[in-house]
């Protein structure tokens, strides 16, 4: 739940004349906001945190405990200012400098001519997902979780669940020789999620996540059948996100990256179709969406129409798709990704801060060629002109081609899968 939520229930009450004043009325308050808090929150301490005392925490230590328990600001805006040269000893004394170096190599693939994200940014907030949901309490003596086994393992990406991600895999393991062998002790898992934040707030209106490094790399598969199934019910998901610390209300936060996608291999046959009407961009559109009408080429996942549906989650969703459920989706995926990033992580409190590396915000954004793309989105051809901005759309680049706003009459029908 939105923190705002909480604190003008409380303010609301409290300019209530005798309201805090009456007999138990101040423990009734605290009980009830607890419960609110406990109801989809997600609230546990994670890896080392959890037995450190708080006089034995650092400064990183103390700021991770406040976020993964609802406090604090898990956005930052803070910038870099005179970054090293690359290979001087400036550089080398600071944790963050070649990270800065990497994140904007990132950026130059993940940034589309059009202004939106390119299909390399989809490819590693998925990636970063990936890799860290390979952990959960029930597994957690095997270890895995953001340790970037996802790729050094040489087999997890194979499996199914992770089709598609092959290429950027391929593409994370090339930046890591080349900056290990350039002489930089950087980590599989740092560049994963690093990468992950990078692509976030490339994609226009996407937060500026607070982004850790010095995780500890392993080589070892995550267990099996702990990334969510497309066709998967509510109960379902929300019981797999719940051993991963992950309360119902960031799970409806986390579902939202799908606003960027264009799906490939749910349904090969409709393959390049968007999860919501502006792909490459991360507004909350994906949310009313997927309840209410959309273009008759927007994809829907049946495991996110049963999510929205849910007495646990449908008033989350539904907040989201309001007015102001920008800021407040941007506030609950940073603080839920956050904790998703340092699942399986048991040294947080010796990590590097490294925010002021990533790209600045995009507040704003109005694409040029958005007529188009409605044209496309309000017409189910595959082939063609059509097929070419799917492509446009995936590459980040402007769409040129126009097709016509209504569906062919041979074409197959935008079908919403029953919850």
């Amino acid at each position: 739940m939105h923190l705002s939520t909480i604190l003008t229930t409380t303010v609301a009450l409290a300019s209530v004349p005798g309201v805090l004043g009456h007999p138990g009325m101040g423990k009734a308050l605290g009980e009830i906001m607890s419960r609110q808090a406990d109801e989809g929150d997600s609230t546990e301490l994670l890896g080392d945190l959890v037995t450190l005392k708080d006089k034995d925490l650092t400064n990183v230590g103390k700021d991770i405990k406040k976020l993964l328990t609802g406090k604090g600001n898990p956005e930052s805006n803070e910038k870099y200012t005179k970054v090293p040269p690359k290979n001087s000893a400036a550089c080398k004394a600071d944790t963050c400098c070649i990270w800065s170096y990497i994140a904007k190599d990132m950026y130059g693939f993940m940034a589309g001519q059009s202004g939106r994200c390119t299909k390399w940014a989809r490819f590693a907030v998925r990636m970063g997902f990936h890799d860290a949901a390979g952990w959960s309490k029930s597994t957690a003596s095997q270890g895995n979780g953001a340790d970037g086994s996802i790729i050094l393992s040489k087999s997890e990406l194979d499996r199914s669940e992770n089709n598609g991600l092959q290429e950027m895999g391929a593409r994370f393991q090339q930046m890591y020789d080349n900056y290990r062998g350039q002489g930089w002790d950087i980590g599989m898992a740092d560049l994963i999620q690093m990468g992950a934040n990078v692509a976030t707030v490339t994609c226009p209106l996407g937060p500026r996540i607070k982004t850790y490094v010095g995780r500890r790399d392993s080589a070892t598969p995550a267990p099996d059948n702990l990334l969510p199934d497309v066709n998967a019910d509510a109960d379902s998901l929300i019981a797999l996100f719940r051993d991963k610390t992950i309360g119902p209300h960031g799970l409806v936060a986390l579902v939202g990256a799908h606003t960027t996608s264009q799906q490939m291999f749910v349904n090969e046959s409709r393959a390049g179709d968007p999860q919501d009407s502006t792909p490459g961009v991360w507004d909350v559109k994906f949310y009313p969406e997927t309840t209410g009408k959309a273009p008759a080429r927007v994809f829907r996942f049946p495991s996110d129409i049963k999510l929205s549906q849910h007495p646990t989650t449908k008033k989350e969703w539904k907040e989201f798709s309001g007015g102001g459920g920008q800021n407040h989706w941007n506030e609950d995926y940073a603080r839920e990704y956050i904790r998703l990033s340092l699942l399986g992580v048991n040294n947080i409190n010796k990590l590097t801060e490294c925010t002021k590396v990533l790209p600045p915000t995009t507040k704003k954004f109005s694409p040029s060629d958005q007529r188009k793309v409605e044209k496309w989105l309000n017409n189910t051809d595959r082939k063609g002109k059509a097929a070419k901005i799917a492509e446009n759309l995936l590459a980040g680049d402007l769409v040129v081609d126009e097709v016509p706003a209504t569906a062919s009459p041979t074409a197959p029908a935008a079908v919403t899968p029953a919850a």
